[in-house]
């Protein structure tokens, strides 16, 4: 996958569309990444020892890779993510602007 944690992201389908985000996780094998504070729902948690009270609780899901974009740090548009060898590795480069990730 192109996409790695800690690249900035914006979302471009669903409810969170046009909202940017750090990428907290990838799921590689099912194509998914958590961005924090993106795609919250609440879950209703029962009575415990951590949560003595329960209640409900905002959180995360993972949201599908092709519904959001790269945001390069250098142009700061939203950009695919291409490859370029150099002599001794394998670097990310930006489609828009062709400079290093």
């Amino acid at each position: 996958m192109k996409i790695k944690k800690g690249d900035t992201i914006q979302v471009i389908a669903g409810k969170d569309k046009g909202r940017t985000g750090k990428v907290e996780r990838v799921y590689s094998k099912s194509k998914k990444i958590l961005i924090e504070n993106i795609n919250m729902y609440k879950k209703h948690i029962q009575k415990s020892e951590q949560m003595p009270k329960g209640g409900v609780v905002d959180l995360s899901r993972p949201l599908t890779i092709s519904n959001a974009m790269f945001v390069c740090p250098k142009c700061k548009k939203i950009s695919r993510i291409g490859y370029k060898i150099t002599e001794k590795n394998k670097v990310r480069i930006c489609k828009k602007c062709n400079k290093e990730v």
